[in-house]
């Protein structure tokens, strides 16, 4: 209430008309308040040992506690507790030396899949799909010419969900498959695909799969959901061709919406484990044997899109403040194996960001 009250009293109704989401980053003078409110919340948040951090916190029967998968740090530096409507609750913890930001305790890997053992499939085709291949048709004009042409390249597309990315594959021409969690979500994508296929299950445990050789690996809204992302990543190097690549489309920790609502986020769901910005994930880039990365900005599917009824000088502070902060709501990421692919697709607009010079 106190931080509407402070809007209404800086802005007045000015900004009434526009979205939630597209507030913060056009409001005059606003993104840099919120990044000094990020760094205020910094240096006051206590720093604890991981022994002292287990004594505050209950454990739950599918959870563990966990140092920084990024780098090793095992003190803990306690942020958030995001809470949803049907009683769901955990705790975000940030590492003091990386700033990996983290579930804690989190998920045992082993039991990762009874997050989506019912139910996901629905969540997946409802309110949540309506502009999901929107975003993906997005995500790869961003990375041009990656996904112009699939004709003789194999796809893999890990946590394919009901196959509404692997449906935009095969009518690229990819030789596309999927792996998936949900049981419910791989049937359904089966009865909805022509000639992709998913399967349920790890990438290992499908032959076809497990013999590796793709082009392109895809992982539309899953690195969140990974509870073991060094181990996954290094699977992914090896099952990629020389000259392949991977791209991530994944909630941004830079976001200065994070910043601006804290526990409230959006990017805070109840099956979302792991939060990476642009530093974070290229340390787990490099850490797998990635070559290099390039990022594309994610500014919003409806500006991209040109549907939006912000104005024009709007949207022009929005992408501004979107490249100043490093602060899109969504982070995209394409990350190449080797230095073929950095050769053979690192041209045009992308920068590529080595990853071992």
């Amino acid at each position: 209430m106190a931080s509407k009250l402070l809007g209404r009293l800086a802005y007045g109704s000015r900004y009434d008309q526009v979205p939630w989401g597209q507030r913060v980053y056009v409001r005059p003078g606003e993104r840099l308040i919120r990044e000094a409110q990020w760094r205020l919340l910094i240096r006051r948040a206590p720093v604890m040992s991981l022994a002292e951090y287990e004594r505050l916190r209950p454990l739950g029967e599918i959870e563990e506690f966990l140092s920084c998968m990024m780098c090793g740090e095992s003190r803990q530096q306690p942020l958030f507790t995001p809470t949803g409507g049907k009683g769901w609750r955990y705790h975000v913890v940030r590492c003091p030396s990386c700033g990996f930001l983290y579930r804690n305790p989190n998920v045992r890997p082993e039991r990762l899949g009874d997050l989506y053992a019912t139910g996901y499939s629905n969540f997946l085709t409802g309110k949540y799909a309506a502009n999901r291949q929107r975003r993906y048709d997005l995500t790869m004009k961003a990375f041009a010419p990656v996904f112009d042409e699939g004709k003789e390249r194999r796809l893999l597309d890990f946590g394919s969900g009901v196959g509404l990315f692997l449906e935009l594959a095969e009518q690229r021409g990819f030789d596309a498959y999927g792996v998936d969690l949900s049981p419910e979500s791989v049937e359904q994508a089966n009865e909805r695909l022509s000639k992709a296929r998913t399967y349920f299950g790890a990438p290992q445990d499908v032959p076809e799969i497990a013999a590796g050789g793709f082009d392109v690996i895809t992982l539309w809204s899953v690195l969140a959901h990974l509870p073991r992302p060094l181990e996954d990543f290094r699977r992914f190097r090896d099952l990629l061709a020389p000259g392949g690549v991977l791209l991530i489309l994944t909630v941004n920790a830079h976001s200065l919406l994070l910043k601006a609502y804290g526990s409230n986020w959006s990017g805070f769901t109840k099956n979302h484990l792991m939060f990476y910005s642009s530093e974070t994930v290229r340390t787990l880039l490099g850490r797998c044997g990635f070559a290099g990365v390039a990022f594309a900005p994610h500014y919003g599917d409806t500006i991209e899109a040109g549907t939006t009824r912000l104005p024009a000088e709007l949207v022009t502070r929005l992408r501004r403040n979107v490249e100043l902060s490093d602060g899109g709501n969504m982070m995209r990421v394409l990350a190449f194996a080797d230095e073929e692919a950095i050769g053979r697709w690192g041209g045009g607009p992308l920068t590529v960001h080595r990853l071992h010079a």
